[in-house]
């Protein structure tokens, strides 16, 4: 039977890191000398203790001693092999039986389990607990993948004969698995969230008010974001030399850079690119003074990685200022 689900199994494993995570239901208080038996599955476990979730989906934490008898079902006259308190790991199907404690834990003086179930559950544990080590080495900032207890139950069945089960939960472990790896792809796939144009007089590489009052409501929007960069780029209307455009995109590049930067705090590794067109790439017809007018510009773009970003929306928000008396000159 193990064989037979060995592949299945090895799925799970890459792809269920989160599985074997403590249970986070309230673990119940149990009566005082009170006699109880429990079945369920191991979903934490500590030196002196461990937590069982029962069919029902209620979690027991049970107390062993050195007096505690742990052995596997069957043998010859029922007899079994005596186990260690610390080779019951996660996973594992038990029974249990004792007394509740003052404490309202079960204090346990039988625990019995298949000999099956005990080489499943090592099995899993071994591969899943490594497993669990590198990926919060490699995600420090992100949540780890939470353990969700009816994986573990269907991994449970699986040992038992679930083949049904087993490969649902598998499915589900690989798609968590595909999620990761998109994300992680995605880190580096960086999308406009706002666009922004201010504009200049003549000559100019000078800020007006207006232009201020956009580039705060940049960085504003900016430092919501994780994993944002800006984009800068300058141009110039066709008045003059092609060199002397070109210097002055630049100028004005910088001007927007300065401003972000002295006003805002905004890091310079948050300033992606920054370059300046000169007279190239008009958005308007530089015959005409209203043409001129928008040609003279910088457009400021941020962008947000889509890895750090999961819901984010792409926003265009291109605003250009209207000319005012004094920028026609």
């Amino acid at each position: 039977m193990l064989k037979k689900f060995s592949a299945l199994m090895l799925a799970v494993l890459i792809g269920a890191v989160g599985v074997f995570a403590q249970d986070d239901a309230q673990v119940r208080s149990l009566t005082s000398g009170q006699k109880y038996k429990i079945k369920g599955v191991v979903v934490a476990k500590d030196d002196t203790s461990f937590v069982v979730k029962d069919g029902t989906g209620v979690n027991t934490r049970v107390m062993i001693d050195p007096n505690t008898s742990i052995k596997t079902k069957g043998g010859f006259f029922g007899g079994g092999d005596k186990i260690a308190s610390s080779q019951i790991v996660r996973g594992l199907n038990l029974e249990v039986e004792g007394r509740g404690d003052s404490s309202g834990s079960l204090m346990a003086n039988k625990v019995r389990f298949g000999k099956d179930d005990f080489r499943v559950a090592q099995s899993i544990d071994s591969r899943v607990t490594p497993t669990e080590n590198r990926l919060t080495q490699t995600e420090e900032n992100q949540q780890r993948l939470s353990g969700q207890i009816d994986e573990l139950v269907a991994i449970s069945n699986a040992a038992r004969g679930g083949a049904k089960a087993a490969q649902e939960t598998a499915d589900a472990a690989i798609a968590g698995v595909n999620a990761t790896n998109q994300r992680i792809t995605s880190l580096d796939d960086y999308v406009v969230q706002s666009a922004t144009t201010v504009n200049f007089k003549l000559n100019s590489a000078v800020l007006s008010p207006d232009a201020k009052t956009q580039l705060d409501q940049v960085a504003q929007a900016a430092m919501q974001l994780k994993g944002y960069t800006i984009e800068i780029t300058g141009f110039a209307s066709a008045d003059g030399s092609v060199a002397k455009n070109k210097a002055l995109s630049q100028r004005r590049a910088q001007a927007v850079i300065d401003y972000l930067v002295e006003t805002h705090n905004v890091p310079l590794r948050r300033i992606g690119t920054s370059y300046g067109f000169g007279e190239l790439q008009a958005v308007a017809d530089n015959s005409t003074r209203e043409g001129r007018e928008q040609n003279r510009r910088v457009e400021v773009k941020l962008l947000v990685s889509r890895g750090l970003n999961q819901n984010v929306e792409v926003r265009p928000n291109t605003t250009t200022d209207t000319p005012t008396s004094n920028d026609q000159q």
